[in-house]
């Protein structure tokens, strides 16, 4: 397996570095760096279920870089180690050296497909936007300081598992879940564009939203 990632360009290696610093602010659950010849593909979890009998949906982002030299990796690794390695390089850098050190991390295994995808509709950037903002500020609003654990899962499980036409009527695609647009949001996909859209698709029970900064995979409960 590839112990070095040698990028096309250092832009490409930086914008590693938003997404991994957007992750973050979410959660620090770790990241999968999967490189397939001249493409890298980092995936993060913006939520998973905690249980089997969980109703949040598994929401996934997904960014795509592109390598100068055909690679082979597949690892999960924790999004701190990733961090303090490209905190050191210079912002010339393209040669990006992979942690040694793997994690268990569930929610790696959730892989989404890769084919068979059917297309069901754009979203205006601004709508998913609108959603995020509200449900973000109704967990904020509904969740006490001193909430439990189970209290702030049933209120996540409401909210972010819901249909996004709950909040958008006038949506004509059914089946996203709220997370999605959470998702989109907290990792910076959206367009600050007004008349901007995402592309919806969908696969059985997963949701693929193809926005202009990078792809959020949901897989309804």
């Amino acid at each position: 397996m590839t112990q070095h990632l040698h990028f096309a360009e250092a832009a490409a290696l930086q914008d590693l570095n938003t997404f991994v610093k957007r992750g973050r602010k979410i959660n620090e659950q770790g990241i999968r760096l999967q490189a397939v010849g001249t493409v890298l593909a980092a995936w993060l979890p913006v939520m998973t279920p905690s249980t089997l009998t969980s109703r949040i949906p598994a929401v996934l982002g997904l960014r795509t870089m592109a390598l100068a030299e055909p690679s082979e990796a597949d690892l999960t690794v924790e999004l701190g180690a990733v961090a303090e390695r490209l905190a050191r390089m210079n912002p010339v850098d393209v040669q990006f050296p992979l942690p040694p050190s793997q994690i268990n991390a569930p929610w790696a295994a959730v892989t989404p497909p890769r084919s068979g995808w059917e297309p069901a509709g754009t979203i205006r950037d601004a709508q998913l936007r609108q959603a995020a903002e509200s449900g973000i500020s109704e967990v904020a609003r509904v969740v006490p300081e001193t909430a439990g654990a189970h209290v702030v899962e049933q209120v996540r499980e409401r909210i972010w598992g819901a249909d996004l036409q709950e909040s958008l009527p006038a949506l004509n695609i059914a089946g996203i879940p709220a997370g999605a647009a959470f998702g989109a949001y907290s990792l910076g996909f959206l367009s600050d564009d007004e008349t901007a859209t995402s592309t919806v698709h969908t696969l059985g029970r997963w949701v693929r939203l193809s926005s202009a900064g990078g792809f959020i995979l949901a897989r309804r409960v």
